[in-house]
């Protein structure tokens, strides 16, 4: 996200105001990150009711995340042209609109189509949630302005499964999953309407710091979707010719991504991606540090929910329930998680990710050992708690500590960078994750001595399924267990202290945290 110009922190308004114009923003942020979590127990239901393939559930997920990413830094760039009140408007708008887009859909590929939508609007009005807070608010108050932020972050994305699987069990398994993306739009009417009363004009530039490299986010978004489509669709199209193509060209378009980035900033303009930023080793090893734990981070109730209901016939609002403790945790973490940066620094950050990595590992186990007709939500309370824990404590932090590996001038770009990276991490991880759940995933056939009853029957069918799942589900926990441990060895890429100095840029880095991304 761009950072605010100098001659933009501040606004002439009362505190009260100020106040009033940041909750008509938290309620914006909560629907955009609650949207990529929600979505996670109604997938089984979304597969029965559009008869959607394997794929597609994935689709559902990493679309939206990557298409959310990719707008984020132009986004930015457009609010400090046009002012970031009808830029969050506008975005905001075509959320809500996309939303009802969502359930109203009729089969999959309308579903698939308004889910990328829906994350293009996300992406677009998100950025405006930090420029405001920093033209809003000074000093200490615009730290407890983003604290409140970092807990919405945690919050929402912790309260998606629960808050989907309430909405489906009271509307019923069949059309349930409409309404997880049909409550977003009296919410998003109500807070429109709040938006043009509360939320000041600001500081427009009339400038776009140095215009939008739109062959640059071209260049990546299809090298990124070059890649992302045979991970996705080769399991379920068995692999063909066309699937290692289409990951070589997606390959060369990445390189061609990066040889145009240099070329762009060379003739002075300004690039998606500054190239400068990356002759920091740490900030490199920090922005590969934002993908992979979004990796690890977004898949695992993507693997939870889908084993919960389609393997062992739970219910929606059951397969929300299992995330309580991780929901619990991120909360406790993310509550301590500044105090504690502060007093330890970095090792705040490698705490929790080795708690996030243990918590996963945990899970695994779990599921290899514990057979699957005993499976229960309390053998998994006690990994989930800590991996929750654990995810809290580095989630709300560890943007700043990433953008502090860079020059205080570069720390704007630095925190666009990072937030697209975080997004594309969770896209990649969903669609890794996905592969390798269906990829694995082998249902036998039961045998019978003698003719069996039809209960019989239908008993060794679902402990046969419940096997087959579980069996999937662990090997994709390993695989999101593995993304945390590589996590954990890159943390110590990061500095060992953030500054005081860079309190203020960091923050605003922080908003681009996915909270959970599509978890």
């Amino acid at each position: 996200m761009s950072q605010p110009q100098t001659a933009q922190n501040a606004l002439d308004i009362s505190p009260k105001h100020a106040w009033r114009a940041l909750s008509v923003l938290l309620i914006g942020m909560f629907m955009s990150l609650l949207d990529a979590t929600i979505v996670n127990v109604a997938l089984p239901t979304i597969r029965t009711s559009l008869s959607a393939n394997e794929a597609t559930l994935s689709w559902i997920i990493s679309r939206y995340a990557l298409a959310f990413g990719l707008v984020l830094i132009p986004a930015g760039r457009l609010g400090d042209r046009f002012g970031h009140k009808w830029v969050f408007f506008a975005g905001l708008a075509l959320f809500t609109v996309s939303s009802l887009a969502c359930g109203l859909a009729q089969d999959s590929t309308q579903l698939v189509v308004a889910r990328v939508i829906q994350g293009l609007a996300g992406g677009i009005y998100l950025p405006a949630v930090t420029a405001f807070i920093q033209l809003l608010f000074k000093g200490k108050t615009r730290g407890k302005a983003f604290a409140i932020m970092g807990a919405v972050i945690g919050i929402s994305s912790a309260l998606g499964p629960i808050a989907g699987g309430l909405l489906i069990q009271a509307f019923g398994e069949k059309d349930g999953w409409r309404y997880v993306f049909d409550v977003n739009v009296p919410i998003g009417i109500v807070a429109l309407v709040a938006a043009v009363y509360l939320l000041p004009r600001g500081a427009a530039s009339g400038k776009m710091s140095g215009g939008v490299d739109w062959i640059g986010l071209l260049l990546l978004a299809a090298g990124l979707v070059g890649i992302l489509v045979p991970l996705i669709e080769g399991q379920d199209q068995g692999w063909p010719v066309w699937t290692y193509m289409t990951l070589a060209a997606g390959a060369v378009l990445i390189v061609l991504f990066a040889l145009w980035e240099v070329r762009y900033t060379s003739r002075g303009k300004s690039p998606l991606v500054p190239p400068h930023l990356f002759t920091h080793p740490a900030f490199t090893g920090g922005t590969i540090l934002a993908l992979v734990y979004f990796a690890a981070f977004t898949s695992i109730f993507f693997s939870i929910s889908i084993l919960w209901q389609s393997g062992l016939g739970h219910s929606a609002l059951e397969s929300g329930l299992v995330s309580i403790p991780f929901a619990i945790g991120s909360i406790v973490g993310a509550s301590q998680s500044n105090r504690l940066a502060t007093r330890l620094g970095r090792s705040v950050l490698v705490l929790g990710v080795a708690m996030v990595t243990a918590g996963l590992a945990a899970v695994w186990i779990v599921l290899e050992t514990v057979p699957a007709a005993d499976l229960t939500n309390w053998e998994l309370l006690a990994p989930l708690l800590i991996a929750g824990i654990g995810s809290g404590l580095f989630i709300a932090p560890n943007a700043q500590f990433i953008v502090a590996t860079v020059d205080a001038r570069e720390a704007g770009a630095a925190s666009g960078v990072i937030g697209t990276m975080q997004r594309i991490g969770s896209a990649v991880g969903i669609a890794v994750i996905g592969s390798v759940f269906f990829g694995t995933l082998s249902i036998a056939k039961p045998t019978f001595t003698g003719r069996p009853s039809a209960a019989e029957v239908k008993a060794a069918v679902a402990h046969d399924v419940a096997i087959g799942f579980t069996h999937s589900a662990a090997s994709a926990m390993a695989v999101s267990a593995a993304f945390a441990l590589v996590a954990f060895f890159l943390v110590f890429a990061l500095p060992r202290r953030v500054n005081r100095g860079w309190e203020a840029a960091p923050a605003e880095a922080g908003a681009s945290t996915d909270g959970g991304g599509a978890h």
